[in-house]
């Protein structure tokens, strides 16, 4: 294998899978049209008839099921990755990944472990129909005994994947669907950032905006714009949403003395809220102006054709940016 290679998002995830599955054969993958068809963004395209049918496993359209027997082969030693087709049907099995997955190894004592994997595509910006473009991620990050990451680049996803298969704890693991296809250097070579790591992935000096996910490339884009006016902006992916990892977010804050939070999801109760609270709490002498936040609005997702106007962007970013330094 080459050092390092250009690949998409998706086939990034997909050579992570079979890395892991190349080197456990305990790792399971469950879904809906996860083998033969690939899955619908075809993450797990090929992996069927590489590993069987034994280990690549087509379910029933019932994700009550599929968590439901994740748990059942985590107890018996298995490491289930589970595929939620899209981000709006994982509701089905809310139950058993709050009742079950998220408390079995509290309950038991750290007797039991349960290695499950969850993969989440989620968030907006491919033009589909109601319950295909949400963002509920904070309902996992806010269940105690659950651990949420969320992969913004090929690299990461390429890492992040193997590492959450790796661990011994419960790792819901969204995907931000409209990056499937954006392409990105992953370093076979390099040494892997911790799971459970922020990172700046662009240096500035006069605010942070941190975002994850979908938005950090959103963020980027507008770092880029502000560069143009003088503007000089920090960007932090958080990478892990349960836990956070502040220490780098809080560094960068005491330096810029802005900060603003952005993601899809509603603000209301939104990773944002916690976000700010923390830097708030933390870095209260340093701030020259409240926390912001950029978000999604409080109204249940859109229907595509209007979706552009919902999400954030660019725009919305800068004059949230703008705004700081109106205090």
């Amino acid at each position: 294998m080459a050092a390092a290679e250009t690949l998409t998002m998706g086939k990034a995830l997909n050579t992570g899978l079979r890395r892991a599955m190349e080197h456990d054969d305990k790792v399971l993958i469950m879904g809906e049209d996860v083998g033969k068809l690939g899955g619908v963004f075809r993450i797990t395209d090929g992996l069927q008839k590489d590993f069987g049918e034994d280990r690549v496993i087509d379910t029933p359209l019932a994700e009550s099921g599929i968590i439901g027997t994740a748990v059942g082969l985590a107890i018996r030693g298995y490491r289930p990755v589970c595929e939620i087709q899209f981000d709006g049907f994982v509701y089905p099995a809310y139950d058993q990944i709050v009742s079950q997955v998220a408390k079995i190894h509290y309950r038991s004592g750290g007797k039991l472990s349960l290695p499950i994997v969850i993969r989440i595509p989620f968030g907006g910006g491919i033009g589909a129909v109601e319950h295909h473009s949400e963002s509920p991620e904070a309902y996992f990050a806010h269940t105690a005994g659950l651990k949420v990451v969320s992969c913004a680049n090929p690299d990461d996803a390429y890492w992040m994947i193997q590492q959450s298969i790796e661990s011994d704890d419960p790792i819901i693991f969204m995907e931000p669907k409209r990056r499937y296809w954006e392409k990105g250097e992953v370093n076979y070579d390099a040494a892997a950032l911790p799971l459970h790591a922020s990172r700046v992935v662009r240096a500035g000096t006069d605010a942070t905006v941190i975002a994850y996910g979908p938005m950090v490339r959103t963020a980027l884009d507008a770092a880029a714009a502000a560069e143009e006016d003088g503007r000089s902006l920090e960007v932090i992916d958080l990478r892990t949403l349960s836990p956070l990892d502040m220490a780098p977010v809080y560094d960068s804050v005491r330096r810029t003395g802005r900060a603003v939070v952005v993601h899809e999801a509603p603000g209301n109760l939104g990773l944002g809220s916690e976000v700010a609270a923390r830097i708030t709490e933390e870095c209260f002498y340093s701030l020259e102006a409240p926390v912001l936040r950029v978000t999604g609005f409080d109204t249940p997702y859109p229907a595509a054709r209007v979706e552009e106007e919902y999400l954030p962007d660019l725009d919305r970013v800068l004059d949230a940016v703008d705004r700081s330094y109106g205090f």
